[in-house]
């Protein structure tokens, strides 16, 4: 079937999930179960998270995630997080300790993946973190696949 587009395998768990919850209206549920199916279903990962904007208070403010206890408000510009929000692009870090300005939450942490979260509009709606114990975790294939769940998550947010 050529011209079909496949859909990733993360990005059908999650529209399969909400849709089977009827949730679509929920959007804190909808993140919360996001994180779910990347911790279920990504190996190798310690830490899971969204980080959303506050644009009154112009920072990132800790949402849902799995894992150790995090910082609870990053700003815009620093770490990877805040780096990656501000750049509008998703950001691979294979070794975080020779990253300049990295935030520690989970000393086990190695490597990290963060991809930014922008509606249809251009709005900045934050960003989905990802953190693993080993170096040099996360490929390009997991980047696209990354990238899309997130495109799919924000019909539902």
């Amino acid at each position: 079937m050529s011209g079909t587009k496949h859909t990733p395998l993360l990005s059908q768990l999650l529209s399969t999930w909400i849709e089977g919850e009827k949730s679509e209206e929920y959007p804190l549920a909808n993140l919360s179960n996001a994180i779910g199916i990347i911790y279920q279903n990504i190996s190798d990962i310690n830490w899971v998270g969204f980080y959303l904007f506050n644009q009154k208070n112009n920072e990132l403010v800790l949402g849902p995630f799995i894992g150790k206890p995090a910082v609870a408000i990053i700003a815009p510009g620093s770490g990877v997080v805040g780096k990656s929000f501000v750049a509008s692009k998703t950001i691979v870090v294979d070794d975080v300790h020779k990253f300049s300005g990295h935030i520690t939450c989970d000393v086990d942490s190695n490597s990290e993946i963060v991809v930014p979260i922008i509606d249809k509009n251009g709005n900045k709606i934050g960003v989905l973190d990802i953190d693993s114990p080993l170096l040099a975790r996360f490929k390009n294939e997991e980047q696209s696949e990354l990238e899309h769940f997130v495109q799919t998550l924000l019909e539902y947010i």
